[in-house]
């Protein structure tokens, strides 16, 4: 039996498709964990089938690797334009990354900071997703770093905020009353 042509989704749409669910996930996974979201729920939420999310991806693991590179790019993203705006000193990057607003922003907020604790259970590919996150904003802290630091004080240094960044969400975030799921 074939396809009619009616039945083949264009390029186009199919990469829509595929932008939904990494979104999709991407909010899901930040809001409630790679382990507390089922496919069906993100391909839901989505507007797709799970089955057209497994023609996207492989696996849930595979799903979460990508969602959180997804994420984490478009943090990133906004964090270079938000720095770019304007020369960022390293206190007002810090001044950023430990805002009320991050810790609040669940959906939105840094992938890292929501998912740090379940990465280490997770599969190779989301950890290397979370890595490469990691080294990423290392290096844009580094960059606001004083020139006359020395290049391996100012590395620790930023690889020091940025962990201090998302272990100081995660543990306000444990604090908070205001959190998804509260009071359940």
């Amino acid at each position: 039996m074939f396809e009619s042509a009616e039945m083949r989704v264009s390029k186009q749409k199919s990469a829509e498709n595929r932008e939904a669910l990494l979104r999709a996930a991407s909010r899901l996974f930040r809001t409630r964990g790679v382990d507390g979201v089922g496919v069906a729920e993100i391909a839901e939420e989505a507007g797709l089938t799970h089955g057209a999310l497994y023609a996207h991806f492989p696996s849930k693991d595979a799903l979460a690797a990508e969602a959180f590179a997804y994420g984490s790019a478009g943090n990133l993203a906004n964090a270079k334009a938000w720095a770019d705006e304007q020369d960022r000193s390293f206190e007002e990057h810090l001044s950023g990354l430990l805002s009320a607003h991050m810790r609040d922003d669940w959906e939105a907020g840094c992938p890292m900071a929501a998912s740090a604790s379940e990465i280490g259970r997770q599969g190779c590919a989301v950890s290397a997703s979370f890595t490469r996150a990691f080294e990423q904003t290392v290096e844009m802290i580094e960059g606001s770093l004083e020139e006359a630091i020395p290049p391996a004080v100012r590395r620790r240094l930023a690889i020091a905020a940025v962990a201090a960044e998302i272990g100081a969400i995660a543990a306000s975030r444990a604090a908070g009353e205001d959190r998804p799921g509260a009071g359940r």
